[in-house]
């Protein structure tokens, strides 16, 4: 059953019915979306059901929709050509993907809303609640760091891609010397001493850069790059002494997870 705020949503915004696009190729795909968008999310109109990226962009066109559920695998046109043929993207986007787990990945970082088939009920309406409290944004930044995201992974490049407030930093990965949680942002501190704020958890952080190996989380506060230490210091949980000089303090229940990282006796 969908959450208390999520029925609240409903009851708010159901006289504001939020006009949609449903993209897919496969009828069927489509035909259950429409079901259960009907059964779960009676807000949603649906202005048309595209079953091919040259439909859509003609629908979109015509319709001005605020809402569009995209498919990513289709032939000729997949889902990426077709938000980078639309003249604007003024509308907001769900995907709905059968994607590799990277490929989820990238869109966590941008903040992109995506719907994994078989789509659960639940998830479909919390993800339709998002959009309706956000409103129709404009999704061009997102995309293209999504984007860069899967294309730097698949040429073998480390940077990633950082949200702040004025935009997005892209960095190396081995540049990053450990990263600070503050509340819902983080600290990443970098080689030079500088730093950036991200618009972003530390166990967001921590997921974004899962795939670069040196990378532990050491501390509640704390995430560090292994390469850049230097020194452990024994005592109750211990700390590291890094390249720059800082001292990052290791939580007891995360010293063992350090100590064979390292390859260290306990």
């Amino acid at each position: 059953m969908a959450a208390q705020p999520e029925r609240k949503y409903r009851l708010q915004y159901r006289l504001n019915m939020i006009r949609s696009i449903l993209i897919d190729d496969e009828v069927h795909c489509l035909n259950s979306l429409s079901i259960q968008l009907n059964e779960h999310c009676p807000e949603v109109e649906i202005l048309a059901k595209c079953t091919s990226g040259v439909k859509a962009l003609e629908a979109v066109e015509k319709m001005n929709p605020e809402l569009v559920f995209l498919d990513i695998e289709m032939p000729n046109m997949n889902g990426f050509e077709f938000l980078e043929q639309c003249r604007q993207i003024t509308f907001s986007v769900i995907f709905t993907t059968s994607y590799d787990q990277y490929a989820i990945k990238a869109f966590r970082i941008s903040a992109l809303d995506y719907l994994l088939k078989p789509i659960d009920p639940e998830e479909l309406v919390a993800a339709v609640c998002k959009v309706g409290e956000q409103k129709s944004k404009p999704i061009t930044e997102q995309f293209r760091l999504m984007i860069e995201q899967i294309q730097n992974r698949n040429r073998g490049i480390t940077k990633i891609g950082i949200p702040t407030i004025e935009g997005f930093e892209l960095i190396p990965a081995d540049h990053i010397v450990y990263c600070e949680a503050n509340n819902n942002y983080t600290h990443i501190f970098l080689k030079g001493k500088t730093k950036i704020v991200a618009c972003r958890s530390l166990k967001d952080m921590e997921e974004q850069l899962q795939d670069f190996k040196s990378f532990l989380r050491v501390h509640h506060s704390y995430l560090v790059n292994l390469n850049e230490v230097t020194r452990y210091i024994r005592g109750d949980g211990g700390y590291l002494i890094l390249a720059d000089g800082t001292t990052v303090n290791v939580s007891r229940g995360r010293k063992d997870a350090l100590m064979k990282f390292l390859d260290l006796p306990a």
